[in-house]
């Protein structure tokens, strides 16, 4: 049976129209005759969106009993069951009631899906699971209904339902998407213009992301070469020289120009081995070029010119950045260079930039790392010195300057010799050392013209000659050799060096591990496989690259860690003098895996030991904060209701204050007891909106005696941008604690003071205060410090009280008293028109966050 196709409906904030474009699809398809049935459509009592559901035909909803209510979901078994071609469901984020077939909606599709049904759904940008905390720094509100960002990318059609952020609002003013009495409270939070402009930037840049994942796709199926400028895709090219991360600033300069210009900075390897560039240098080059938003890549390549244009081309960039070469002018004789080689053979649709900087000129010079094998160019120079040059001597000898002396002719090919071996290595110097050897004697030594040697000690010569050019080939070839080890040694000494220590700080994660080992040695993918015991199947741990294997069997190269443990590469084999590096790549990534198993069994076991505490705790106020004022009320309705004894009015009026007293006390005891249950599971919205404090500090003090605090609150104080219900219960909280501790006959004094951008509630007893070392413990739930005077509470007062202020953007802090006391400072934020807003926290309401 063919998988179903998804087509998903996505907006940047509710009110868009994502509903009411899916239903507009659903009748254009109905009328061309395809089977389409509404599985779920919530219209949010939008009258535009019902009428759009008339003339649909809908599944009927499974009803859910939870707590008490009824619930409808989504009938998933209805669904399958009717079997149509098309199927809408709508909200693909939500979360379905407990007992539902699914724990979340976009499970049931995946159902529907796999059943060859075809579904169109709707999602929110804040709802993609990637962006939380992205939506989260723009909105405040950290959105509790996600679906991971891959069910949405591997949907077959994603459609942008956009409108600009005026537009969106006058929607809402006129009432099409909340009702009238929301309106205004989510006009000046949540759909405040700058909110809305940047959920539209975010949602339009992640489907321009989707788009270019499209064309990258197109392009490769019908290999398509040419470069399509659909937006500036900067590639900086670097060397591991200094002058990268001018070239990289330069490039990101000239992305800022262009709306959606990205970086790609390239270093190209060659295909020896390890990375002839200075490790720390290109680390400071990548964490650069990522600071900056951009991507660094590494590929191998022999030829660096045609490398980096097959990569530009690759990616489908349109400009490249390069610097000026840092070579003399007189290297300029061994060839034209890498960048006018690029900028010759770029093309016209791929733009060149060649930028100077500080290094050009001096001299490219040996990098810390690079080794000293010799290339292509130098063994061809060294053949041709080696073979033509003594040829060519040899001419200029008999034509031009004959009679020198067989001593010096013997000199002058000795030279030839020594600069064969000092350009290409032993051979071409051994093959130079034969040649000049035949050429002395055929020319210079008597009889010429003939092999034979007359003299006795030329024969010693021409013999001194043979070995000294041997000796010195051999002497030049093994310093060479010496010196691209010892390179090649300290490369790999920086990269472990290097890896070592991000691993020990835990600045790697197992997949950019596994990234910078498939681009230190070149690969197409690298993935880390493990198994339970032999002859079980293999599962992959981590995993980089396109089609990375999942058999070890299947791989290039096979690095075991461990029995059970394998490091598997694709690409080319390596050489075995890599291995070694790699098996140290190997063995860290094993210890990066274990290492976050921990972590996340330390976490675990960090919850579990904190949820054993709190319900400790829990336990421990029930069994006698909340049985003593129960044990007040039971004995004082018992007395009531006995018939032994005549109560007097009095007495009846004093019992039934206790009453009254205890119920008071297990309320206040149950609202902390729910208010914190309410933070730890983040469930507390808090709706913000201007208020004036001295509304809202008398209105905290009905807990307390009356002649008991004293109050300062000036008229003149700016308004604040809080919630008045969390500010009446933190501050409550605050001042009952206080006056709890102060000493008969001192009152707390409350005070409030304007600072900057910021209202300071001052809350001052004296009594018997708390030491530095305990003054963060106090803050914690179910904690107090020392025996509370009067014998109530369960220490949950301040946890609350801080939870609440935290959660309006504000802080609560201990202060020690002058004189003797403790001090809590209540700071919240000001109205925004009392100073300059900031990009990056607006205050929220919380119907915004359905």
């Amino acid at each position: 049976m063919a998988r179903g196709k998804l087509r998903i409906y996505l907006g940047a904030a509710p009110g868009v129209g994502k509903t009411y474009a899916m239903l507009s699809e659903a009748h254009r398809r109905i009328e061309r005759g395809t089977d389409c049935v509404v599985a779920f459509v919530e219209h949010h009592h939008r009258p535009r969106t019902e009428v759009m559901l008339h003339g649909l035909e809908q599944i009927p909803r499974k009803e859910i009993e939870y707590r008490g209510g009824t619930f409808t979901e989504m009938d998933v078994d209805a669904v399958l069951a009717r079997r149509p071609r098309v199927a809408l469901v709508d909200e693909l984020a939500h979360t379905n009631i407990p007992g539902s077939r699914n724990t979340k909606r976009w499970q049931d599709v995946e159902e529907l899906l796999a059943a060859g049904v075809d579904v169109v759904s709707t999602v929110n940008i804040q709802h993609l699971e990637s962006l939380g905390d992205v939506v989260e720094s723009i909105t405040g509100i950290r959105q509790q209904e996600t679906v991971p960002d891959e069910v949405v990318r591997r949907a077959d059609q994603i459609e942008l339902v956009d409108m600009a952020p005026e537009a969106l609002r006058r929607r809402m003013a006129h009432g099409n998407i909340y009702k009238p009495d929301k309106v205004d409270a989510a006009l000046s939070n949540y759909f405040r213009p700058g909110n809305l402009t940047a959920l539209r930037e975010l949602a339009l840049l992640w489907v321009a992301d989707r788009v270019d994942a499209y064309l990258t796709e197109y392009r490769s199926e019908h290999n398509v070469s040419a470069i399509w400028g659909s937006r500036e895709r900067i590639v900086v090219g670097l060397t591991g020289g200094p002058e990268g991360r001018t070239l990289i600033r330069r490039a990101a300069r000239l992305a800022e120009k262009g709306a959606g210009g990205e970086v790609l900075a390239v270093y190209i390897s060659r295909s020896d081995g390890l990375t002839a560039a200075s490790p720390k240098e290109l680390e400071a080059q990548r964490t650069l070029v990522e600071d900056l938003g951009g991507t660094f890549h590494q590929v191998v390549g022999d030829d660096i010119p045609a490398a980096l244009l097959d990569f530009a081309r690759g990616v489908n960039a349109t400009q490249i950045v390069l610097g000026v070469s840092r070579r003399k002018s007189w290297q300029y004789v061994f060839g034209p260079g890498v960048g006018a080689t690029v900028a010759r053979d770029s093309g016209p649709d791929l733009d060149v930039h060649l930028i100077t900087h500080d290094e050009a000129g001096k001299g490219r010079g040996l990098p810390v790392a690079k080794g000293a094998r010799l290339g292509r160019s130098r063994l061809i120079r060294g053949w041709l010195v080696g073979v033509l040059g003594p040829v060519l001597l040899t001419i200029l000898l008999t034509s031009a300057i004959p009679e020198v002396g067989l001593a010096n002719d013997m000199l002058l090919f000795l030279t030839l010799t020594v600069a064969a071996a000092l350009l290409g290595g032993l051979y071409p110097a051994l093959a130079s050392a034969v040649v000049g050897s035949l050429l002395l004697n055929w020319y210079f030594t008597p009889p010429v013209h003939t092999l034979t040697i007359a003299d006795p000690k030329n024969i010693v010569a021409i013999a001194i000659f043979v070995g000294v050019a041997v000796s010195v080939a051999s002497v030049v070839d093994l310093a060479a050799r010496r010196t691209h080890q010892a390179a090649r040694l300290r490369a790999e000494s920086e990269i472990l060096s290097f890896l070592a220590g991000n691993v020990l700080r835990g600045e790697t994660g197992l997949e950019a591990l596994l990234e910078r080992v498939r681009e230190t040695f070149g690969m197409e993918s690298a993935a880390l496989l493990e198994r339970a015991g032999e002859t079980d199947p293999w599962t992959c741990a981590g995993s980089v690259g396109p089609r990375p294997c999942q058999d070890p069997d299947d791989a290039d190269v096979d690095v075991p860690v461990g029995d059970h443990m394998s490091l598997a590469l694709t690409g080319r084999v390596l050489p075995a003098a890599d291995r070694r590096v790699l098996a140290a790549f190997a063995a860290q990534a094993a210890v990066v895996l274990d290492r976050r198993r921990l972590q996340q069994e330390a976490g675990q076991a960090k919850e579990l030991a904190e949820g054993n505490r709190i319900r400790t705790a829990l336990l421990a106020a029930v069994s006698h904060d909340l049985r003593t004022p129960l044990a007040g009320i039971k004995a004082a309705v018992t007395s009531l209701r006995s018939d032994d004894v005549e109560w007097s009015e009095e007495d009846q009026a004093e019992l039934l204050e206790a009453i009254e007293e205890g119920a008071d006390r297990l309320d206040h005891l149950v609202g902390n007891l729910l208010d914190m249950s309410r933070l730890q599971t983040g469930t507390v919205t808090p709706i913000v909106r201007e208020t004036d404090l001295d509304e809202v500090v008398p209105m905290a003090l009905g807990g307390v005696p009356e002649d008991s605090v004293e109050l300062d609150i000036p008229e003149t104080l700016p308004m604040v941008h809080v919630d008045r219900g969390l500010l009446e219960r933190a501050v409550a909280n605050v001042v009952e604690n206080a006056v709890k501790y102060s000493p008969p006959g001192e009152n707390v004094l409350v005070s409030a003071s304007a600072i900057a951008e910021r209202v300071e509630v001052r809350v001052v007893d004296r009594g018997p205060g708390v030491p530095d070392e305990a003054k963060h413990r106090i803050f914690e739930p179910f904690q107090r410090y020392g025996d509370s005077p009067r014998g109530n509470g369960v220490g949950l007062g301040l946890a609350v009280a801080r939870g609440f202020a935290e959660a309006m953007g504000g802080t609560l802090s201990a202060e020690d008293t002058p004189g003797g006391g403790l001090t809590m400072v209540l700071s919240v934020p000001t109205a925004p028109q009392r100073r300059p807003e900031r990009p990056g926290q607006p205050d929220l309401p919380a119907a915004a966050a359905s």
